[in-house]
């Protein structure tokens, strides 16, 4: 079935696992720390923190291992293995990203980044993939109160992009992005990371895309025939 937006003005993007895909090295930094500590991640347990920002990350981390695991050494250890990882094998950029960014420039249409990570980590990691001139606006972590899946960061990034929130797109690939999205009253379509994707997260989102370019697909269409 064909999906047909509504009129979008502005486009907000997620980081990790939608334009970056950092949730792998991240997977694999904590993997190989917890290991390096005598305990074991599972892929399914790393794949259900996807979209959660740190502290989050590290509660359910300690919640899982148990009280004896020493988050501070792992959260060292798995950050050095992490930049090992990233400085040799750089940051991934998803697929479609870049003609939908075409598409966004060619309409004029204002865009912007709204991410958990502090902005110090989401400079670092865009800078890794080669996207660090991209962004002009980049809304973290520390500018609002409440991280995703509260609406904050979404309500921001509309007030920055001085679009009305109803007309934002925002692009999702995790639940607690999508759950973010939807109490901000975005328009909000869900590019899953993870298969199989998240059944909840289809059912709140607008959408379901395959991946980004199928995103851009659908935006060109959507741009280009909206009455004048």
């Amino acid at each position: 079935m064909k999906v047909v937006l509504p009129d979008v003005d502005a486009v907000i993007f997620d980081m990790d696992g939608l334009v970056l895909d950092t949730e792998t090295t991240y997977f694999i930094a904590w993997q190989q720390a917890a290991a390096q500590m005598g305990y074991v991640l599972p892929d399914a347990f790393c794949e259900s923190l996807s979209g959660l920002h740190f502290q989050q990350v590290s509660d359910m981390i300690l919640a899982y291992c148990g009280h004896a695991f020493s988050l501070d050494h792992f959260n060292q250890m798995s950050g050095k293995i992490w930049r090992d990882y990233v400085s040799h094998h750089g940051i991934p950029v998803k697929n479609g990203f870049f003609n939908l960014l075409d598409v966004i420039t060619q309409f004029n249409l204002p865009f912007c980044l709204a991410t958990n990570s502090l902005r110090a980590n989401a400079l670092e990691c865009l800078d890794l993939a080669g996207l660090n001139a991209i962004f002009t606006t980049l809304v973290t972590r520390e500018m609002c109160v409440n991280p995703k899946p509260a609406p904050d960061l979404f309500i921001k990034a509309s007030e920055l992009l001085t679009v009305p929130i109803g007309r934002c797109l925002i692009l999702e690939d995790s639940f607690s992005g999508v759950m973010a999205a939807v109490q901000a009253g975005g328009i909000t379509g869900y590019v899953p990371s993870q298969v199989p994707p998240d059944k909840r997260a289809e059912f709140l989102a607008d959408f379901k895309a395959t991946d980004l370019e199928d995103v851009s697909r659908m935006l060109a269409y959507k741009v280009t025939t909206r009455p004048l």
